[in-house]
């Protein structure tokens, strides 16, 4: 069984959770099937591993229109394949023409979805019309689809009804269990402005709305005093959220002495550290298919505070692992919560309920057994594989 994999990020270019999802599958993989990586960018130095630009002709023209030509340079080179195996929708165009060129399952693994981020319509215009028409004309001829949780599923088939239901299914993401694990590294920790001795709330994301990180600035009123909130947040969406981002900063900076925005992107070294160190990871996202970064702090041991959306509920057991903030939110596909107020209220009640309880480091046990129980990447592999010979054998 040969696999054609293609994914806009691949290492050592990742920015995002899609990217971290794709690096480690393709590790396991690979001890069990022949699967060729095709991404975006530069050489990589890797066996079957293949990038790909677009040609200087498209250096000017609209993003989404560069993407495309990336995909297509591809399809060609996916001749031979058994199934070509597309993430996100910057891989999904090649993944459907080389499907149809070459007579070939298309599998798609869902990480966002294009209807449920419309304010990416204000930013990029035209180009989130296409990514959109993309990602639509992709999931329907598509074999089939990987949700990475049942929330990510539901989300697919309440924004595309007219896919059939038995053709989405779900594989959740997972963790490096060897990589990610609780880690004593004050130093580090230190370098980067963070007290290791005192108590923290640990964000770590990028800023766009969909992260939530707003919210947790503003609940941020009402931590005790000796609470530092570190913000490991960077590359932002827009200059729009980036401006209200730092104006939030700045307001509660008058208030508290102790915000400390990193906006390097982290090494994993760094990162560790900073989750290993933290007593509280908070993740205020309004949009979340599953969520990594939690699964990432929980394997380091550490309880976590997130919104009640998405696949985050299969993620942190609620009163467990951590706790989950219950939302209502907009149905517009924005996932702006009905009441912000409430929302901001009952997520700075549930930091403190957590910072103040007497047996947080259950919690951070608790967390780091759930996903070894069921995060594994063994297991995902293995589950994925059984996709794969399920779409393959429906082509045949």
């Amino acid at each position: 069984m040969r696999i054609d994999l293609i994914s806009k990020e691949y290492p050592p270019n990742i920015y995002g959770g899609a990217g971290v999802h794709v690096a480690e599958l393709v590790k396991v993989l690979r001890n069990q099937i022949e699967v060729k990586v095709r991404c975006f960018g530069e050489d990589r130095n890797e066996t079957d591993t293949f990038a790909y630009r677009h040609h200087p002709e498209f250096d000017a023209v609209n993003g989404a229109l560069q993407t495309m030509a990336v995909d297509l340079s591809m399809v060609n080179d996916i001749a031979g394949a058994d199934l070509v195996h597309s993430h996100t929708w910057y891989a999904n165009f090649a993944g459907q023409v080389a499907g149809t060129l070459h007579g070939i399952p298309h599998l798609i693994t869902a990480h966002s979805l294009e209807p449920l981020r419309p304010w990416k319509e204000q930013q990029l215009g035209g180009g989130y019309r296409l990514s959109s028409w993309v990602e639509r004309t992709a999931y329907e001829g598509a074999t089939g689809i990987i949700a990475v949780s049942d929330g990510m599923r539901k989300d697919i088939l309440r924004a595309y009804p007219q896919l059939d239901p038995n053709k989405v299914s779900v594989v959740h993401n997972g963790i490096d269990l060897d990589a990610f694990r609780a880690a004593d590294n004050p130093d580090l920790v230190r370098a980067n402005g963070v007290n290791p001795d005192q108590r923290s709330v640990v964000f770590v994301g990028r800023i766009t709305m969909q992260k939530g990180l707003p919210y947790l600035l503003k609940a941020a009123k009402e931590l005790p005093s000796d609470v530092q909130l570190v913000l490991c947040a960077g590359a932002p969406d827009t200059p729009q959220i980036l401006q209200e981002v730092t104006e939030l900063v700045e307001e509660l900076r008058k208030v508290r002495n102790n915000v400390i925005w990193v906006e390097k992107h982290l090494s994993r070294a760094e990162l560790i550290a900073m989750l290993s160190a933290a007593t509280v990871f908070a993740c205020p996202s309004i949009y979340e298919p599953l969520g990594i970064v939690n699964l990432e702090a929980m394997a380091c041991g550490t309880p976590v505070v997130a919104t009640a959306t998405g696949g985050i509920p299969e993620v942190v057991s609620d009163g467990e692992t951590g706790l989950l903030v219950p939302i209502e939110q907009l149905m517009d596909g924005s996932g702006k919560p009905l009441d912000e107020s409430k929302f901001v209220a009952d997520f700075a009640a549930a930091l403190n309920q957590m910072l103040a309880h007497p047996k947080l480091e259950e919690f951070g046990l608790a967390g780091r057994k759930r996903v070894e129980s069921l995060f594994s990447w063994n297991s995902i592999a293995e589950q994925t594989i059984r996709v794969y010979q399920k779409a393959i054998n429906t082509i045949a």
